[in-house]
This record gives C-alpha cells, sequence and structure tokens, in this order.
C-alpha cells in the first residue's frame, strides 16, 4: 500500500511539472460564444441542474480537455457528446473555457439544493479528503485538487476544481470512474482510486466537497 502512495505521488509530481492543457483563450468572446452552454451551466458558470457541473472558477484548461474528449468519444454523455461537437474550432473552445474559468464562484446555497447538514458526515469526508486511507491503499485527493478541492496553483491545469460542486454531480462521477463507464482520467488514477472507496466513504466525501 505504502509502494502505491509512492507512485502516485511520483506520478503527481511529474504531472503537475508538465501543467496540462493551456487555454490561452479571450473570455469576452467565449461569453458571446457560451449560449448554449448557460442553458445547462449557467450564464455565470453555476448550474441549476444537479447533473450538470458547475463551470465557474474552473480551470480553462481542463475544461478545454473535457470537451476535446467528448469530441472525440474518450468520454460520454448523451447531453454533452452532441454539444460538444457543435463547437467549430479549438479557438471557439479555448474561448468559452476562459470566460468560465474567470467567473468568480457564488455561494452554492444560492444555486443548489443544500447537502445534507451532517456535521459528523463532513467531517469524515474532510478527513478521507485530506489524510487518504493509507490501509486501503486510497491516497489523499487533497494532493490532485488542492484545499477543500479548490485546485492546485493556475499552471496546473490537470485536476479539476471539485470544491463547492453538486452533490449529485461528484457522486455520479465517482461512480462512473469505480465502474470503468469513465475513463479519460490520466493513467486511469481516478479509477483505481475510485475502486477503493467505499458506499460510506463515498457519502461522507461528497458531502464535504459539496459544501466547500
Amino acid at each position: 500500500m505504502i509502494k502505491k502512495a509512492h507512485a502516485f505521488a511520483a506520478f503527481f509530481a511529474l504531472i503537475s511539472m508538465a501543467g496540462g492543457v493551456q487555454a490561452g483563450g479571450d473570455p469576452e468572446a467565449g461569453k458571446a460564444k457560451s449560449d448554449l452552454c448557460q442553458g445547462c451551466h449557467g450564464g455565470d458558470g453555476m448550474s441549476v441542474n444537479p447533473e450538470c457541473p458547475n463551470l465557474a472558477g474552473q480551470k480553462a484548461g481542463y475544461i478545454v480537455k473535457q470537451v476535446t474528449d467528448f469530441q472525440k468519444g474518450h468520454r460520454n454523455n448523451d447531453t454533452m457528446s452532441p454539444m460538444a461537437g457543435m463547437v467549430e474550432n479549438m479557438q471557439d473552445l479555448k474561448d468559452i473555457a476562459v470566460f468560465f474559468s474567470s467567473m468568480n464562484t457564488m455561494t452554492a446555497a444560492k444555486y443548489m439544493t443544500p447537502a445534507p447538514a451532517d456535521k459528523k458526515l463532513i467531517a469524515q469526508g474532510e478527513k478521507l479528503f485530506t489524510e487518504g486511507n493509507m490501509a486501503e491503499g486510497l491516497y489523499a485527493c487533497v494532493n490532485c485538487h488542492g484545499q477543500k478541492g479548490k485546485g492546485k496553483d493556475a499552471g496546473n491545469q490537470i485536476f479539476p476544481v471539485i470544491g463547492g460542486q453538486h452533490e449529485g454531480y461528484l457522486r455520479k462521477q465517482l461512480t462512473d470512474f469505480r465502474a470503468a463507464a469513465r475513463t479519460n482520467d490520466p493513467a486511469g488514477m481516478m479509477g483505481d482510486i475510485a475502486k477503493r472507496i467505499g458506499d460510506s466513504e463515498m457519502d461522507a466525501l461528497v458531502a464535504y466537497l459539496a459544501n466547500q
């Protein structure tokens, strides 16, 4: 288990140095190009649909990568896959990504059904997020997603901001990673991690993250 944790640490250090995809778009141009996106993700990047992720403050490079994966069939969703195909060129995608990334995140409670106010469950989720579970070979989420899930440094576009995300969306992604229904994570890292997260641990993690 310790060797597994060391392998994850080495992998994380390597791709952190790589930085990930940099968007390099124009947020003003992106605002005008994002009309279709706003229908699901909100005009300010905060979705009112718990099945759709909030994009406000998300890493622009991460958004570019995910939309590109939808276009190429590396990631699939009945709604998002055809929508991604409507983005005409890479510059449009970069502009849209930078627009959403530049938006300030709002108070989640203003847009979403509040997550369960179970302080004990949230505390369990925080402990798992920050410390992991070495007995199960579960790497601490904070190492990739940053404090409170708000992302690592600005130069690292690989790992998404997940703090303050919809609880239902988070649960769906973890479940899909666990079942290998989603496989576009770097080197299968999230798939491996999700398989090590028990149902009760998942409950705690999503409760904690949704309340950030």
